[in-house]
């Protein structure tokens, strides 16, 4: 295994399935993953009936730090019984939940960051309902300092933690960037000893026509060249992926249930046609995108495909005419209805470019089948959800992200299609999103319609599907319309197979409002009589008081 090893008035939540034990168990100051392995499968004390409850404000401390009940002594994680067991878990028929843990939930020396508070709202969860936590594995922490020396604590006393609150764990393969810079409170950057290679030879990186390099992901252009000290992008990511198998196996099938393998910015099998940080609000400002394909690997590429062809003079960039960033699509020579994204140029770059994507995606599902092959998990791939010029003819946000797909055109089925050949499940986004809400601010916006085109591409292949909310919106209409989007891919299949990541976790999650529409949501997609769990204002379900409220947020202070 390959490891560098680095008061009663406060609102608490209890679990009493948690032991007093479980501090020096789980966090030792002086344990290795090797003994910690050891100890977590040596704990198999008797399956005890248990309770779980939630208290706010309670007068009578859990336990010496306030949160935990002693009175049960330790649980078998994996014969887990109480009025939402795991057993429960496994025979109901609705849709589980999975929640994603905020982007800081490690430092930047990879260690877990307030681990009491993630223990806390790892019960919250558990009593919830919720099935499990979507645990984002960085890159650039892990085999930050030097190529194949991995630092997986912090990920081991997540997962640990997890296992011990009843939750199942989803892990993302997150090959890219994270943050907009180093003053980004959220900043994570690709491993340093990559970002030197980076800084040898700056085409490595994505560039677009103007010579603007992004930072997010590395070109595909160089998935199978030996850039990175004598291995390839695609070795160092099989590499990562091997190495987490092998040194979180005893997990693999039993509480890592899933891993989704990132493919682009974001994780997602796109170009960075509009840096991550824009996305959220793209569509406000309708953004065309750039073509990516200016780095000397890209370039190679697209005059190898112009010469083929006999078309030399196709090979040397992307197309012109396309505009700029937000202008109007319709006032480009490329983009417009009629312009030249529809003639047999725009067809032949356009293949080109998603051809290169699709490629990307493939060698990474096959390095994924192969390195897990033979252990029980979900392997999943996202889509980003690019809908703001959805209802054109050209959709040029989708073309410069890397999807062929307009209106006399399919993009999608090609990608569904290549992750049915691996058996990859798909991921898509915006399924809290409504056209009515989007299109007073920009007609031309469709997210349901992109999300539908998704949804039936995915049903068409007969794939598993993974939805995912684009903003951590509360509210309960959003809530009741991924119940609607996740009904549209179940209905009339003989064995749906949908889940539901819910982004992010943050402390606005458990404020009162926030958590009764969040529990509810839960019990709606489990699609059966489930517990939930509530935060309880001694028996008065009224809202609490402004102070009360605060209390609350301070004690999941993230």
């Amino acid at each position: 295994m390959a490891i560098a090893s680095p008061s009663p008035s406060a609102p608490t939540f209890s679990a009493s399935f948690l032991s007093s034990r479980f501090r020096s168990t789980l966090f030792p100051s002086t344990s290795t993953p090797k003994t910690l392995f050891a100890r977590s499968h040596a704990l198999r004390p008797q399956t005890r009936l248990v309770a779980v409850s939630s208290r706010l404000n309670s007068s009578k401390s859990s336990g010496a730090d306030g949160f935990v009940s002693p009175d049960n002594g330790d649980l078998n994680p994996y014969e887990f019984q109480h009025s939402f067991s795991s057993q429960h878990r496994r025979q109901r028929k609705g849709s589980p939940v999975f929640v994603t843990l905020p982007i800081d939930s490690l430092s930047n020396s990879g260690q877990m960051k307030r681990q009491k508070v993630m223990a806390q709202s790892f019960r919250a969860l558990s009593a919830a309902g919720v099935e499990g936590v979507v645990m984002e594995v960085w890159w650039g922490l892990v085999e930050r300092e030097k190529p194949r020396v991995y630092d997986w604590q912090g990920y081991l006393d997540l997962i640990l933690l997890a296992r011990r609150c009843g939750l199942k764990v989803r892990a993302v393969m997150a090959f890219h960037q994270c943050g907009s810079g180093p003053g980004d409170p959220y900043w994570i950057p690709l491993p340093q000893w990559v970002l030197e290679e980076m800084d040898k030879d700056p085409d490595l990186m994505y560039s677009d026509r103007f010579g603007r390099r992004s930072t997010e992901y590395l070109s595909l252009g160089c998935d199978m060249l030996p850039v990175l000290q004598g291995r390839s992008p695609v070795q160092a990511y099989s590499d990562f992926m091997r190495n987490f198998r092998d040194t979180f196996r005893p997990f693999l099938g039993v509480i890592i249930t899933g891993i989704q393998v990132g493919m682009g910015p974001a994780g997602e099998l796109r170009y960075p046609s509009c840096p991550t940080q824009k996305l959220a609000w793209a569509w406000r400002t309708r953004e065309l995108g750039e073509f990516h394909c200016y780095d000397k690997y890209m370039l190679a590429s697209l005059n190898a495909c112009a010469r083929k062809v006999g078309m030399r003079e196709w090979g040397n960039g992307g197309p012109m005419g396309a505009g700029n960033l937000m202008q109007n699509p319709q006032h480009t020579e490329f983009f417009k209805s009629d312009g030249s994204w529809n003639t047999p140029y725009g067809n032949f770059f356009l293949e080109w470019y998603s051809g290169m994507l699709l490629l990307h995606g493939e060698r990474l599902c096959k390095e994924a089948e192969t390195i897990f092959q033979g252990i029980d998990v979900n392997i999943s791939g996202k889509v980003a959800g690019i809908h703001w010029h959805y209802d054109t003819q050209s959709h040029p946000s989708e073309l410069t992200a890397g999807y062929y797909n307009t209106s006399n055109r399919d993009g999608y089925l090609p990608i569904t299609r290549m992750f049915g050949r691996y058996g990859i499940t798909l991921c898509c986004t915006s399924f809290e999103m409504r056209d009515a809400d989007e299109k007073p601010m920009n007609p031309e916006s469709s997210p349901e319609g992109l999300l539908r085109q998704l949804i039936l591409a995915a049903r068409i292949c007969e794939l598993p599907l993974e939805g995912e909310n684009s903003a951590a919106s509360l509210d309960d209409g959003s809530f009741q319309q991924v119940l609607k989007m996740s009904k549209f891919y179940s209905d009339g299949l003989q064995r749906p197979s949908f889940s539901f990541n819910f982004t992010r976790m943050d402390k606005n999650l458990f404020e009162y409002r926030n958590w009764i529409l969040f529990t509810q949501f839960v019990r709606q997609m489990s699609d059966a009589p489930t517990f939930r769990a509530r935060l309880d204002f001694g028996g008065d379900m009224r809202p609490p008081s402004t102070s009360a409220t605060a209390k609350l947020e301070a004690g999941f202070a993230y």
